[in-house]
């Protein structure tokens, strides 16, 4: 993409409204613009980075053997009557009626209309296990949205939903989900740390959130520091394998990490002292086990294999997609901007031109733009006839990982400047080496 040719609104003075890094450099970076309160338009840079997200937890849902389908975002209200949720749930559910008096309402969730598919098509324990899942925007009415898209009434997420034949079953769904998710989010750069939890309105035992280390979370969070040693990295997992599946859950869970809603003191005063941490989380995900509370409700059943029909077993697992880009923002920025993790940035190679309408480097630079393009890098050119400063501002500010300068200095000797925006270190190397260098990088991502 060429900028001369892209929308991106960028504003040179923070906006009053945001109070945290992260709607800061996202509205500075014309990622977003508020549409209304705690709704925002997603503009090309974001929708970029968005989409990027949502390609991750595709791929790796799909990896771990999920059916992705889509949902709408109305649902009936008779449904949500049927499982007894849709007086209790509050006034953060958006209530509709629709022109023939029928009470509709804007989904903040799925449980009770993926049930409602499953029981119109799945009666036997022979086509179990299984998990559908789908990415959708959701709306839940907060009170006082804020932080942009940390805490928004509009969000995009990803929600999943298995059903087995037995309780064991579906606990391996969980530790399956668990160990897709830990996967996921080492897949875009973050430590995603798994925390006892407090399952809320959607109920169940069996439940932990995924919390993201950063000063602006929410959520008070405490947890044994030797939690932050562990990766999943490139192990080969075998999601049918109950043992390792529960192996990597345990290795997750068995260090002390929770949130304030279930800090437990007597516990958390077993950890070593050098190891006992307290913090603040930012919430990216969260997995429930809630065995046969909706399947009960709405008579979800299957014929097992004695023969007795009997309620499925069911969880939900959920990301939220849109909050994860405000989540990156604040665990990966600098006083310039955003620094993307390779995996999910909007674009993985910067060129900079520093002398626009020099035949040199104005050659040099459509010659860099077409071997990138060609090698899949999706460069975003600076193509404007701006100083060499505002260029460089620009770069920082929308974080791109990797950034080659071109000038008819560096070009005189046959080199260009290859910068890391993560570690500000340049090199000079020839364009040809700076390609080669760039592809070698995002091949191990």
């Amino acid at each position: 993409m060429r900028m001369s040719r892209y929308f991106l609104p960028i504003l040179k003075e923070t906006p009053a409204e945001a109070q945290i890094v992260s709607h800061r450099l996202m509205l500075r970076a014309g990622m977003i613009k508020q549409a209304s309160a705690g709704i925002y338009s997603w503009l090309p840079l974001g929708f970029k980075v968005l989409r990027r997200l949502e390609d991750i937890v595709h791929e790796e849902q799909i990896r771990a053997g999920h059916n992705p389908m889509l949902m709408p975002t109305l649902q009936s209200a008779d449904l949500w009557r049927e499982s007894g949720r849709y007086e209790d749930y509050g006034e953060e559910m958006l209530r509709i009626t629709d022109r023939h008096g029928r009470d509709m309402l804007y989904g903040p969730t799925n449980e009770e209309l993926i049930t409602d598919i499953f029981r119109g098509h799945v009666q036997s324990y022979k086509d179990l296990p299984l998990t559908l899942y789908h990415i959708q925007w959701k709306f839940r009415d907060e009170r006082r949205p804020r932080f942009g898209v940390m805490r928004g009434r509009e969000f995009f997420m990803k929600d999943g939903y298995n059903f087995d034949v037995s309780k064991e079953a579906a606990l391996h769904a969980y530790n399956r989900h668990m160990v897709s998710y830990l996967r996921t989010y080492e897949r875009m750069g973050l430590k995603a740390i798994p925390m006892r939890a407090d399952s809320g309105p959607i109920g169940g035992d069996d439940t932990h959130e995924f919390l993201v280390l950063a000063d602006t979370g929410e959520s008070e969070v405490f947890y044994d520091s030797a939690i932050l040693d562990l990766k999943l990295g490139d192990r080969d997992v075998d999601y049918d394998n109950w043992d390792q599946c529960s192996a990597i859950k345990d290795e997750w869970t068995t260090p002390y990490a929770r949130t304030d809603e279930t800090h437990n003191e007597a516990r958390f005063a077993e950890v070593p002292e050098a190891h006992r941490k307290s913090s603040r989380g930012i919430e990216v995900g969260q997995i429930f086990y809630f065995g046969t509370k909706y399947s009960d409700a709405m008579n979800a059943k299957v014929v097992n294999e004695e023969g007795a029909h009997v309620p499925v077993h069911m969880g939900s697992h959920g990301i939220g997609v849109s909050r994860l880009v405000g989540a990156i923002i604040e665990a990966s920025h600098d006083d310039n901007g955003i620094i993307w993790p390779e995996s999910v940035a909007p674009f993985k190679v910067g060129i900079v031109n520093l002398k626009q309408g020099s035949e040199e480097a104005d050659g040099a630079c459509e010659a860099l733009y077409k071997e990138l393009n060609a090698k899949g890098l999706e460069p975003i050119y600076d193509d404007r006839n701006e100083r060499a400063g505002a260029k460089f501002a620009t770069m920082d500010l929308i974080g791109i990982p990797w950034r080659i300068t071109v000038g008819p200095r560096g070009l005189k000797n046959g080199v260009v400047e290859l910068t890391s925006r993560k570690t500000g270190e340049s090199v000079e190397v020839t364009p040809e080496e700076a390609v080669a260098r760039c592809e070698a990088i995002y091949a191990d991502v």
